[in-house]
């Protein structure tokens, strides 16, 4: 069934949206131009897709839990790999920018919210294969099918830690003297993404980058992304309309940027 408020959206969104030449800041110019608008294959992108389209047709059966949005009551059901793989990967466009985006910050450490299968980390993983990264998943079952695929990759610089977002995300961001690189990808809840957002803030720096993803997937998530745009540590911020990305540049002009991607 289609979304129709989403596909709403994102028809306001196309027709307010610029492209690189409607951007005047300098960074902001230089980060659509050279990142977001570079299509040209990566050598590790065919290695991930390969293993995607294996996941696509994979039968295995898992259980999953629903631990993300913190509640007390685990929801479970059974689901096969494959229709985990077609609903909940990061297309292959967005989880290729995301990469970009990595190789370009060249992040000590990266964290993910939301590991999934596995693919999203394999791609952040690659980018920055000197950084450590940390990518945190709810369901147990899932996050051993992403450990497996990791270890297909031959991905080596990942710790996937499983449990409850809300316990483990503080622990690590104490764990942490800064913040680099942050992918917010799980519990598409208003309060829960803005607490993860002030928890991240005051280890972000200068040249760190705070993603977020499905910044219009609700009521709830749309209000969040203006908070987060509005916050006063926040200087510039690019909506792509399926994430969205912060910055707290010092000495920044403040801009909001939508960008048509």
């Amino acid at each position: 069934m289609i979304n129709l408020q989403l596909a709403a959206d994102y028809l306001r969104h196309q027709f307010k949206a610029k492209t690189r030449h409607g951007v005047h800041s300098p960074f902001a110019y230089r980060l659509v131009d050279k990142v977001i608008y570079d299509f040209h294959a990566k050598p590790f992108y065919n290695t991930i897709e390969s293993l995607r389209s294996e996941l696509l047709k994979d039968k295995r059966c898992i259980t999953i839990t629903d631990m993300g949005a913190g509640s007390h009551v685990n929801n479970r059901k059974q689901k096969q790999v494959k229709t985990l793989a077609k609903n909940a990967l990061k297309p292959a466009k967005l989880a290729q920018l995301i990469h970009r985006l990595a190789a370009d910050a060249k992040p000590g450490n990266i964290i993910e919210l939301g590991t999934c299968l596995g693919l999203t980390t394999a791609y952040l993983a690659s980018a920055a294969p000197k950084a450590k990264v940390i990518s945190i998943e709810g369901c147990p079952e899932t996050a051993s099918v992403a450990k497996q695929n990791l270890s297909k990759l031959d991905i080596h610089n990942t710790e996937l830690l499983v449990g409850n977002f809300d316990k483990l995300l503080p622990e690590v961001i104490a764990g942490l003297s800064k913040l680099d690189f942050v992918f917010i990808d799980g519990n598409h809840r208003k309060e829960a993404t803005l607490d993860y957002f002030k928890r991240c803030l005051p280890k972000l720096s200068e040249n760190s980058i705070m993603i977020f993803d499905d910044i219009y997937w609700s009521l709830g998530m749309k209000e969040a992304w203006q908070e987060i745009k509005a916050h006063k540590d926040v200087t510039v911020t690019i909506d792509l309309f399926w994430i969205g990305l912060v910055f707290v540049r010092k000495g920044q002009v403040k801009e909001d940027f939508m960008i048509r991607f």
